[in-house]
């Protein structure tokens, strides 16, 4: 049903059509009948930006039904082509798959981008008048702090763990953040990097650990397998150094875990055949001085491998994993909130023609309670 089609392309066209397209449209949907004087007039008059005179005129459209709606999909097919192809709004169609993201619909598909695409006021404006309520609110960036702690081990006392490649992955990740608006600390513990002042002036947090490791635990540098008391730190401790009762400046803020390192032994893949609440009393309590907050609350980590698996580098190049974050940010950043980023770099690794289908990034101890876009360069 066109109307459908139309509903599903909506944010991108609020997002994406100019102001002289949105005037033609009215004339033509004017011409078409499908709107009236007073409403192609209130259009305009009543709603202040661009934005929301995209998003009065689409809604006003797709709430008369389909046949509304197909002449409103073929007048944009006629105004802007590419616009048109953009939405993916040709409803005898369905969404294209490409080989190497099977899973992403034609409106997400684009062409991978090597820097990071900024969002757009408009866009921004609409996310907070859409979902205000859904969304982590963010700073104004002129009185923002943002912190982000880069840990990565490269060269270890046991010379035969040299991580080969990872200098790059760590190249690519701080230039990531630091185009996030955060600034990036490295080498320092996680326990004094949760104690940092300017969390207070942050709306949220990143923590990249890269290193060796096994289930449940990081590497350090002097790590050696035979020693009673190996060099390891233990996964859990970021999110205890990072929950409520220890780090008061980021309650209800987003915190994100990135963690590339194995998990384990075991490959991550198979071959495969086409044939096969607390107690009652609890809500009684009241209290005028203090409040309740859960003690782990608004984290989202996502490791590169699921558990007792391998995550793969190379030498060259770096990790997968940080390969495709890079890829996956700088591409869809600028209009999707972290879980989507996360799925969209998940899908990324179901392509087994590039090698890539070996491993599974996992997202781990999700505990967002809303949306939280990164708005780049805003």
């Amino acid at each position: 049903m066109a109307d459908k089609v139309l509903s599903k392309a909506r944010i991108t066209f609020i997002d994406s059509v100019t102001e002289p397209v949105i005037k033609q449209l009215l004339d033509d949907l004017l011409e078409d009948q499908v709107l009236n004087d007073e409403e192609t007039e209130s259009v305009m008059e009543e709603n202040s930006t661009k934005t929301k005179q995209a998003r009065c005129l689409i809604d006003m459209v797709r709430k008369k039904g389909r046949k509304a709606s197909e002449k409103m999909i073929a007048r944009v097919q006629e105004r802007d082509p590419g616009l048109y192809d953009k939405l993916g709004l040709d409803p005898r169609q369905p969404a294209k798959m490409t080989p190497s993201s099977p899973q992403l619909s034609q409106q997400e598909v684009r062409q991978v981008s090597s820097v990071l695409i900024p969002s757009t006021s408009d866009f921004k404006e609409g996310i907070l008048q859409r979902k205000g309520c859904e969304i982590y609110p963010p700073m104004d960036k002129s009185g923002r702090k943002r912190l982000a702690l880069l840990i990565n081990n490269v060269e270890f006392d046991d010379e035969s763990m040299l991580r080969r490649g990872a200098v790059k992955d760590e190249e690519n990740i701080e230039r990531l953040l630091r185009d996030l608006g955060y600034d990036v600390e490295m080498d320092e513990a996680v326990k004094a990097f949760s104690k940092r002042e300017e969390h207070l002036l942050s709306d949220s947090v990143f923590v990249v650990m890269m290193s060796h490791g096994e289930l449940g635990a990081i590497m350090g540098v002097h790590y050696k397998e035979v020693d009673p008391k190996p060099d390891v730190f233990p996964i859990t401790n970021i999110f205890t150094h990072l929950n409520t009762d220890n780090c008061k400046a980021l309650v209800n803020k987003p915190k994100v875990i990135l963690i590339q390192a194995c998990r384990g032994g075991n490959n991550g893949f198979v071959w495969v055949s086409d044939a096969v609440a607390g107690p009652s009393h609890d809500l009684e309590l009241e209290s005028d001085s203090i409040k309740r907050e859960h003690n782990e609350k608004d984290f989202i980590s996502l490791l590169s491998c699921t558990p007792d698996t391998k995550s793969y580098r190379d030498p060259k190049m770096g990790t997968f994993f940080i390969q495709h974050i890079m890829e996956t940010f700088n591409t869809y950043a600028c209009d999707d909130h972290i879980e989507e980023l996360f799925r969209k770099v998940m899908v990324r690794f179901e392509d087994l023609k590039m090698g890539k289908g070996r491993q599974m990034p996992t997202k781990d101890r999700a505990t967002l309670t809303k949306h939280f876009y990164l708005f780049p360069g805003l």
